[in-house]
């Protein structure tokens, strides 16, 4: 007794469909198999590899930090501004109210 097929009204795959590349993608290259070279010239692949790895990411951080940066400053502006208001203002009241207390001591004084 055979296991039975699958329902007839399920579809069957009887071909293999690549995907289409991307536009503006840059086609794959096949790799060798680092196992096939001599171990030398892997050993350097792999050191030019990960340089070139470590530039790009290390420059790609960078940017990616920067524009972090920049957005969260920009959103913190509005609150910096309203903070240094009002730590201006309370120190302008504050002094105001000194030197008139001083006004008032020197008028107290004279008379």
């Amino acid at each position: 007794m055979s296991a039975p097929g699958p329902p007839r009204f399920v579809p069957t795959l009887t071909e293999i469909v690549q995907p289409a590349p991307t536009p503006g993608a840059e086609p794959v290259a096949q790799a060798t198999p680092l196992g096939d070279l001599p171990a030398g010239l892997e050993s350097r692949i792999v050191q030019r590899v990960l340089q070139r790895l470590d530039l790009s990411l290390e420059r790609r951080l960078r940017e990616v930090v920067g524009q972090l940066i920049l957005e969260q400053t920009q959103s913190l502006l509005p609150r910096l501004r309203e903070e240094i208001e009002n730590v201006v203002s309370q120190s302008v009241s504050q002094a105001m109210e000194l030197e008139s207390l001083n006004s008032q001591i020197e008028q107290k004084k004279n008379t």
